[in-house]
């Protein structure tokens, strides 16, 4: 299930204890997409995870049938659709990979591929809220932001514990009110909607840093407000699931920041502030507020909190501590340790991972399936400029590719169809060989989580196992 595994673990525990007993909401933290205004803000974008919340329609919310994985609320500047609506939902599986089943997810990201998924969206889920011109064509139509967000960028989930009768108090609020869109930059923005929903769960949980936002709501100041109020109730069973963005041919997505991270950081301002062009006392006023009030990094808040169970060994720890029992310390973090490097691995893990892989390449290159290592930088890039994507019957992702002879082949491009019947054994290994490899040379922040990885890791194995059949059958063609 890939990529699926995080949230995977989170419903199977809904779905043991029972509806009723425990669920999810989380403040998702987007990185920046560095396009128009957010090249000049780098604020990102920000949305609310509800595991036992489901869409009704994409302006309807419901509780979720036994299996349903939840959903993601969210508002934009401008959905575009045919009204102004401020809010949309979408299942959390079309939010995260662009696809109702994730096991159909796309191993690496084009936009051939985004724009399929988008009008496989379009036209399933929006139905009658986007039958106009603009809304069905228009790239500046926010709606697009719901589906497939792993694409476009990197986020987190920082995720507690909420009880049925919060959820149900959110559907009957959200269903009552007017969805109609007044989003203002200033006050009510996609953080200010975050704050609004969690802060319905639990008041004064999430608030803007007034000093360090220069008034406004950011993304991380949301995040970074509620992880502080989570990370001191163990009752919450706070947790947070890192997505990766996904290997491929769309720009890098960049790390959120804060108002006066903003100005500490950028380089796009960084040489004026560095000779106090605009207030000789702006450099180091900005450095000190950013320091005081704005650090906060969602990558080790993850690695702090990579599951519920991680979060609650850490507090046993600190009660042993201040037991002073030693042996008991000791052996809670020892605990915990293991409990994190299960999800986000070892540095000797992934080492042994990027050894083995270096002898799978070189066996590639021996065998010619592919030309070199450096060729594996080129596979995104050849399948995106030379593929038509589609979809089948089952939702599987395909593409039909125009190699340099002329000759068309078909290579399956989703976890689901990558080896499956059909799909170029010799294109398939290519594409996995490169997913493998932007992994395994991505810094933590970009990475998958070790479970998702070893998914992945398991398609390349089996890909190298049917290698041999492939090669026979090439040879006797010849």
């Amino acid at each position: 299930m890939g990529r699926w595994s995080s949230v995977a673990l989170a419903l199977l525990a809904v779905l043991t204890l029972g509806s009723a007993a425990r669920a999810d909401v989380g403040v998702i933290l987007n990185d920046s997409l560095d396009t128009s205004v957010a090249r000049i803000t780098g604020s990102g974008h920000s949305a609310v995870y509800l595991s036992r919340i489901c869409p009704a329609s994409p302006v309807k919310l419901r509780l979720c049938a036994p299996g349903e994985e939840g959903s993601v609320i969210s508002n934009y500047t401008t959905l575009g659709e045919d009204q102004p609506f401020e809010w949309n939902v979408a299942s959390l599986s079309n939010f995260i990979y662009g696809v109702p089943d994730p096991q159909n997810r796309p191993l690496f990201a084009s936009w051939k591929i985004k724009h399929l998924m988008e009008d496989d969206y379009r036209k399933t889920i929006l139905g009658d809220y986007c039958a106009s011109h603009h809304c069905q064509t228009s790239g500046s139509a926010e709606w697009r932001e719901m589906v497939g967000a792993t694409s476009e960028r990197t986020f987190y989930i920082l995720t507690v514990s909420t009880t049925l009768q919060q959820d149900l108090d959110l559907i009957a609020k959200f269903n009552s009110m007017p969805n109609v869109n007044h989003f203002n930059a200033m006050r009510r923005n996609c953080a200010d909607f975050t704050k609004d929903v969690i802060n319905a769960y639990f008041p004064h949980s999430a608030h803007r840093n007034i000093v360090s936002d220069m008034g406004m709501s950011s993304p991380k100041g949301i995040a970074r407000s509620f992880a502080r109020y989570a990370d001191t109730r163990p009752e919450l069973n706070y947790y947070v699931m890192h997505f990766a963005q996904l290997p491929g041919t769309i720009k890098r997505s960049t790390d959120p920041r804060e108002g006066m991270e903003q100005l500490y950081r950028s380089k796009k301002i960084a040489l004026p502030l560095a000779f106090g062009v605009w207030y000789p006392e702006v450099p180091g006023g900005a450095a000190g507020l950013y320091f005081l009030t704005g650090r906060f990094n969602p990558e080790h808040e993850f690695e702090r909190h990579a599951t519920a169970r991680e979060s609650e060994l850490d507090h046993q720890e600190v009660v042993a501590r201040s037991d002073d029992d030693e042996t008991r310390e000791v052996q809670l973090k020892l605990a915990v340790l293991k409990e994190r490097a299960d999800v986000v691995g070892t540095t000797a893990e992934w080492k042994s991972y990027r050894e083995e892989f270096d002898s799978i390449v070189d066996a590639a290159v021996r065998d010619g399936l592919i030309t070199d290592r450096a060729s594996l930088g080129h596979v995104f890039k050849d399948l995106s400029e030379h593929g038509t994507a589609y979809e089948d019957d089952q939702g599987g992702l395909w593409m039909k590719v125009r190699e340099k002879d002329g000759k068309p082949k078909i290579v399956g491009v989703s976890a689901s169809t990558v080896l499956a019947h059909g799909s170029d054994r010799r294109l398939a290994l290519a594409l996995l060989l490169a997913n493998v490899e932007d992994v395994l040379k991505a810094s933590a922040h970009k990475r998958e989580t070790m479970p998702d990885f070893k998914e992945n890791w398991t398609l390349l194995n089996r890909a190298q196992s049917e290698k041999q059949t492939y090669l026979a059958q090439q040879t006797s063609a010849h």
